[in-house]
This record gives C-alpha cells, structure tokens and sequence, in this order.
C-alpha cells in the first residue's frame, strides 16, 4: 500500500528555517522530519512512498538522491575516473520513493488530485510532512477496513486546534477548519482512505480540509480513529525545540524503529 506524504507548503510560521528548505525537511536530530515520519511507516510495514512536493521540491529531491551516499561514514572517490567506494554505512532502507512535483501554490487537495495518477485505483494512507506520532498505523489500517467509508482520520487531543471534528460513534459528522471557538478532538493527520475520495476533491485552489472534508463528514463517509498516545506537530519554533529535546533525550516517543 502507497503512503502520500504531502510535503509542499510554505511553512510561514516556521520562516527562520523555512526561507531556505521546505518544512519537512526541517529537522530533528539532524535528519528531516520527512525522514522520521518515513522511518515510522516503514517500521510499520508500509514502504511505498508518494511524496507530493511544492516549495523548494529541489531540496527534497537532493537529499532523497544523497540520502544512500550519505549514510556512509567513509567515502573513498577517484577523482580521475568517478569511482566511489563506499563502507561502514546504515542498513540500507528497502523502500520505493515517488518524487512528485504538484505545483507550488497547489492547495492539499489539488495535490491529492494530482497524486491519485500515480497512486492509482487502489487505498492509500495520507499523511502532512509536519507531524509525528507513535499511533499503532496496522490498527489504523484494520480500523480503516472494518468500516468501509472512503475516509479514515486519526483523531487526537490537543490544546491547539487544527480542525474541530463532531462525532457520534466514531463516525465524523462535522468537520470544520481551525474554529477559535471550539475545543476538543482534532485532526491530527495520518489518514487511509480510499480511491472514491476523487470524487471529493477540488482544484488547485481547494485546500482538502475545507469542502472535500466537510462533504465527506456530510456524507456520512469520514470515520474517527482515536489516539491516545503521543502526537505532535511542528509548526513554530518552539514546537521544532520540544521535538529536539525529545530525540535528545533518547526517548523520542515517535521513534518506532531500531
């Protein structure tokens, strides 16, 4: 199963870092957020990757292309012909990654769209660049499965608001962007959903958190998973100084793997 990564916003709030690399490649223990996010994944099961790119795909580009090279301590090159000799390096990662450009001001659900042509007509986990979580994403998927609605979304509670979500009986009524008077359970990203969503999506121009959500929430076709664990967005600076102080740590809640 593919997992779409949207990893092209502008990240404004996070513009002391942002001016030069796009979001997701901000990082956490000197690797991207992106990377971490994959790491949960693949530890999971899940090792095919769409990641829909925007602002400064170049970045995410280069570091997907290096990334094997790089994780070799020692680097023996021959100037003359090209020859490199790499050793003492990381297991390598056996994953697929699908690089794709989806515009620079493409809203979420234009990227989705666009996605769908190389996803293909099968399910999918959907997921931001900007987050991390230790939520159990096999129980996401069979929560997903025992349902049948086109739309998953793992729900978490947080102070700050990211989408206000009215529920009865795990099934997602109401969906509504960001409410300043509203308070409860949240979007909190890490979505499956199935090929029918196209049917949802807008424009360029719609973000998927607006008119495809709220229809799917009218339509009685969006459920709620509940976690319980840890979660986190990254979305100012101090969020990015929590984050590094938790990997610092060696006790990053969202470090699944080995």
């Amino acid at each position: 199963m593919k997992v779409l990564i949207l990893a092209g916003g502008l990240g404004t709030r996070l513009a002391e870092e942002t001016d030069r690399i796009p979001k997701p490649m901000v990082e956490i223990g000197n690797r991207p957020i992106l990377w971490h996010i994959m790491r949960h994944y693949g530890q999971a099961g899940f090792k095919e990757f769409v990641v829909a790119l925007g602002y400064r795909g170049d970045v995410v580009k280069r570091f997907m292309l290096d990334y094997r090279a790089l994780s070799y301590r020692n680097v023996k090159l021959d100037m003359a012909t090209g020859d490199v000799e790499l050793a003492d390096g990381d297991e390598p990662l056996d994953w697929q990654v699908n690089l794709l450009e989806t515009g620079l001001n493409t809203q979420t659900s234009g990227r989705v769209r666009r996605a769908l042509s190389v996803i293909g007509n099968e399910r999918f986990m959907l997921t931001y660049g900007d987050g991390v979580s230790d939520i159990a994403l096999q129980e996401l998927l069979a929560f997903h499965e025992s349902h049948g609605k086109l739309v998953t979304i793992s729900i978490v509670k947080a102070k700050s608001l990211f989408g206000h979500l009215r529920i009865e009986d795990n099934q997602i009524t109401e969906f509504v962007e960001k409410p300043q008077e509203l308070q409860g359970w949240i979007n909190g990203g890490f979505m499956v959903m199935e090929p029918g969503v196209a049917d949802y999506l807008g424009d360029d121009d719609m973000p998927l958190e607006r008119s495809p959500f709220e229809r799917l929430a009218q339509d009685g076709q969006m459920m709620a998973f509940r976690h319980h664990g840890f979660w986190q967005s990254m979305d100012s600076l101090r969020d990015k100084r929590l984050l590094e102080t938790l990997w610092e740590s060696g006790a990053a809640p969202w470090k699944t793997w080995e």
